[in-house]
């Protein structure tokens, strides 16, 4: 297996990067969606509920299927797959906001606004950064998830490494097949491990040393 990497190195690597891209990407995108979402409805129980259910109900949808019903619409290739990634990156970070924001302490709220501060101003320089580890959090399990949902991409001729997982389990019992499945494999292990390694640093510059778990 070490041959079947060395001789396709820079294959491998311009694969990886772009799986690495595809996921980092859609999960920013997917952050700035759930962020406007769950800023909308945690003030209302009945929306919050309701946002909580619908990620549920969402998150059963497979891959496959989501992917399959989006080539009617955008064909093969990028878009599908950043639709999709970012479709179900939404839904953990979408809940974590939720609960974060529902859960900041409202006399903590009430101090803010009785010194002087707008609404949006409390929301920005209290209620965010107080909620921020719990949407963090969500971020995390979120990125983890979709790294697996991006090797799914393939399907619709998506960028990344599962095109060597695909290509290995088409044609299994031929040469290199076992090796180029366990390739992908291995390095979309080795990425998600790398990212989250990343998250965590992330967390630990931006959230606050008193609120830190």
């Amino acid at each position: 297996m070490w041959d079947y990497v060395v001789e396709r190195r820079d294959e491998i690597l311009f694969s990886s990067f772009q799986h690495a891209s595809l996921v980092i990407q859609s999960v920013a995108l997917a952050t700035l969606i759930a962020l406007g979402v769950a800023v909308l409805v945690y003030r209302s129980a009945r929306a919050s509920s309701l946002a909580s259910s619908t990620t549920a109900i969402a998150l059963t949808i497979p891959s496959f299927a989501l992917l399959g019903l989006l080539l009617a619409w955008t064909g093969f290739g990028v878009t599908p797959s950043v639709i999709a990634v970012t479709f179900y990156a939404t839904l953990p970070i979408l809940r974590n906001a939720v609960v974060g924001l529902s859960g900041v302490d409202r006399a903590t709220v009430e101090s803010a606004r009785g010194i002087g501060m707008s609404r949006s101003a409390t929301l920005l320089r209290v209620e965010l950064p107080l909620a921020w580890p719990v949407v963090l959090a969500g971020i995390r399990v979120s990125t983890q998830m979709v790294m697996g949902i991006a090797a799914v991409a393939a399907y619709v001729l998506g960028p990344g490494l599962g095109g060597f997982i695909f290509s290995g389990l088409s044609r299994l019992g031929g040469a290199n097949a076992v090796y180029s499945t366990l390739t992908g494999t291995i390095f979309v292990v080795v990425i998600a491990l790398l990212v989250d390694l990343a998250l965590v640093g992330v967390g630990r510059l931006t959230i606050p040393r008193g609120i830190r778990a």
